[in-house]
């Protein structure tokens, strides 16, 4: 079974924010963009192009934000957010930057309420939240801190969640995307897509599929309780004790094992008390414990792999395009006149479409199609 990760591609972690001249033109465009498509493919597939790392990345540049910012991300999903607001699509936005981001499960219950979905239906959306989350910050670790939460939901119940984090010493960040409909486990391979540049070494990645018996091992050590676990801990924190790379090399160690020297310095013990009374059958489970975070998903890794052999994957699992320019001026600077041309187009088109004319917007897709066929020199 192929994986469906697209490719990586870190984001440069850039400061400031972007003018108001840019957004209120970023989020008309966005309205006509997104009206078009809602009125040819409905929500679901909006939520479906929102989830698609190459898809988003060439929206924002389209809209007119920077091709390797971080604000691509959280800016762009700030203008979609109120975009959607201001139009007829069933399509809300819960969450956001920083602060915003905590609260999503709170604007998920109002949504939820808005648009009649049931409780049940609203606390699958909560947990979905919640656990996207987790998995990001805690199941895969390439150093990134979560900071931008956003999940968008349909009417359905259907949802996206497209989240960032940083990499402050690097100043870079990471993007991560998902789809309700492709998520048949929150722990193995649950993405649509994680974006990046940077390949970094020593990622553990609980998700990956050669993580799976880890991940059995993980939840099984963790139901045996703290005080087992804490002497299997300490006997692979020993400072005094060496790795076998010292002789693997007439000239030092041939391969790095680095990975094993980075054991936390603590794991959370109050939280494998609480996984030894509620002995979890499954890592999800495990994963959805409070206080089951970074520092104890290691732990649990490394004892499996060191103690007992049970590998995980350590390698990171981890594409650009321009309309107007960018707002750092990269490639180039923001074309004003464009984008206001591409808004009067654009609306006269909606505006043709809605008096029972399907035509014009047809046309743009056989364009397009034609278009593709062209070839460059």
């Amino acid at each position: 079974m192929s994986s469906r990760r697209t490719g990586v591609a870190d984001l440069k972690l850039h400061p400031g924010s972007a003018p108001f001249w840019l957004l209120s033109r970023m989020e008309k465009l966005a309205e006509k963009i997104f009206i078009i498509i809602h009125d040819e493919f409905g929500e679901e597939e909006i939520l479906a192009r929102l989830s698609d790392p190459m898809f988003f990345q060439a929206c924002s540049n389209a809209l007119g934000y920077d091709w390797d910012s971080s604000g691509a991300t959280t800016v762009t999903c700030a203008v979609l957010r109120r975009a959607f607001n201001s139009i007829d699509i069933d399509l809300k936005g819960a969450g956001g930057k920083g602060k915003r981001s905590r609260l999503a499960l709170k604007e998920i219950q109002q949504i939820g309420r808005e648009f009649g979905l049931s409780e049940h239906e609203t606390s699958k959306i909560a947990y979905a939240s919640r656990m996207t989350a987790k998995v990001d910050s805690a199941a895969i670790q390439a150093g990134y801190q979560i900071y931008h939460h956003m999940v968008f939901v349909s009417k359905r119940g259907e949802w996206a969640v497209i989240q960032q984090g940083m990499r402050a010493e690097q100043r870079l960040a990471r993007r991560y995307h998902w789809l309700s409909s492709k998520v048949r486990s929150f722990v193995e391979r649950p993405h649509n897509g994680i974006v990046g540049e940077l390949v970094h070494e020593n990622v553990l990645d609980m998700t990956a599929t050669e993580s799976e018996g880890c991940r059995v091992l993980s939840t099984e050590l963790a139901t045996e309780g703290p005080e087992r676990v804490k002497r299997l801990f300490s006997s692979i924190r020993g400072h005094d004790q060496a790795t076998l790379s010292r002789w693997m090399g007439p000239n030092g160690p041939s391969e790095s094992v680095d990975y094993y020297q980075v054991a936390p310095q603590r794991m959370d013990w109050d939280a494998l008390k609480t996984a030894y009374d509620v002995r979890p059958t499954a890592y999800e489970q495990l994963l959805a414990i409070k206080g089951i975070g970074p520092a104890t998903v290691r732990g649990l890794a490394l004892i499996s792999e060191i103690m007992f052999g049970t590998r995980a994957s350590w390698r990171d699992p981890v594409r650009f395009s321009f309309a107007y320019g960018g707002k750092d001026g990269v490639p180039f600077p923001v074309d004003r006149r464009a984008m206001d041309e591409s808004i009067q187009v654009l609306t006269a088109a909606i505006e043709n479409a809605k008096i029972g004319s399907l035509e014009r917007v047809k046309a743009f897709r056989r364009l397009g199609r034609f278009s593709a066929r062209i070839p460059t020199v």
